[in-house]
């Protein structure tokens, strides 16, 4: 009976998060779009390019795209689009937005959950490493570790590692998704995507399992120090036990909070480190649309990697809830 009410009171704690994030989409939408329509620049002036046209030409290609309207009314208009899953046309590939956003958002997921992965579990061992250890010689190198990891930019890092293992040993592709000289199928395809992803991931994970390690580190010392914990030892539990069954769950909350806090900058981040290497994702158009000015698509891409943070936050908080049943009430 409580399993069952509880597992109730986790449902209705998820589906407060879920509606309370309503407003909060369409805050979002509002300012991205107040912001993209008074940015710098016309992507008039990018469609017909460096060549002079006539004004009669530059009026009607304003108005073919909506842009002779007042602000108000064209985010009213968006507005309506997007309630209706029309994000729009793009300027630059002639294509609907959300059919182009779609075909690199895979390939962006795939980097990306890799990445949280990797950082994750590097992180979480060798923050627990670390504070088994305190002050010792592995503790000093993982926070060294952590420190370097803090400091280094993820877009320096990929060029390093390109000169490194890409120019100088050739051991990895430098960029891209895939080989293009070479047709694989199968498992071969999968290994040679596979290689493709080990420098963008290492280069976009660095920083991440720097800041879960010292993170990890600081919430175990801390917990490591508490009552129950010395209680747990005083019952005869082994020093292993009592770190990963007591130690780690109690220090969990604060290491969910920067996983969640991970992801949300990792999508900031792909958009550097996909330009670097190549990589044909959510990222790397981005940074394309920024240049040709196209609106639409930068409009559509704000808006899914809004939702996306908003939908990690809310596994965080029902994570929340699963770890520390206080939390739901």
């Amino acid at each position: 009976m409580s399993r069952a009410r509880g597992s109730k009171a986790l449902g209705a704690f998820a589906l407060e998060r879920l509606l309370n994030a309503v407003p909060l989409v369409i805050g979002v939408i509002v300012i991205n779009f107040l912001l993209v329509s008074l940015a710098p620049g016309d992507p008039v002036t990018a469609l017909i390019g460096e060549f002079p046209a006539p004004p009669e030409y530059v009026e009607r290609v304003r108005a073919q795209y909506g842009l002779d309207r007042p602000v108000p009314e064209r985010m009213v208009r968006y507005l309506g689009s997007v309630v209706r899953g029309d994000l729009g046309f793009s300027f630059a590939n002639r294509q609907p937005v959300l059919e182009l956003v779609l075909e690199r958002l895979g390939r962006t997921l795939v980097l990306m959950i890799s990445t949280v992965v990797l950082a994750t579990i590097v992180g979480v061992v060798l923050g627990v490493w670390a504070a088994r250890r305190p002050h010792s010689g592995v503790d000093r190198g993982a926070t060294g570790f952590a420190l370097a990891g803090y400091s280094i930019p993820e877009f320096w890092l990929g060029q390093i590692l390109i000169l490194v293992f890409a120019v100088g040993l050739g051991w990895l592709p430098a960029g891209g998704f895939r080989s293009i000289r070479a047709d694989y199928v199968g498992w071969a395809a999968v290994v040679d995507q596979a290689r493709h992803m080990i420098l963008p991931m290492l280069a976009l994970s660095f920083r991440y399992m720097a800041i879960t390690t010292r993170l990890t580190r600081a919430s175990l010392l801390e917990v490591m120090n508490s009552d129950y914990i010395l209680a747990s030892r005083a019952r005869g539990l082994s020093e292993r036990r009592v770190l990963w069954e007591h130690g780690l769950r109690a220090a969990a909350l604060p290491i969910i909070t920067v996983i969640g806090y991970n992801f949300s900058f990792i999508v900031a981040g792909s958009a550097l480190v996909e330009t670097v290497f190549g990589w044909p994702g959510v990222g790397r158009l981005m940074y394309d649309s920024i240049f040709t000015r196209d609106y639409p698509v930068l409009l559509g891409i704000l808006l899914i990697v809004s939702i996306a943070v908003i939908l990690v936050n809310l596994l965080t908080d029902v994570a929340y809830a699963l770890f520390d049943p206080r939390v739901r009430y």
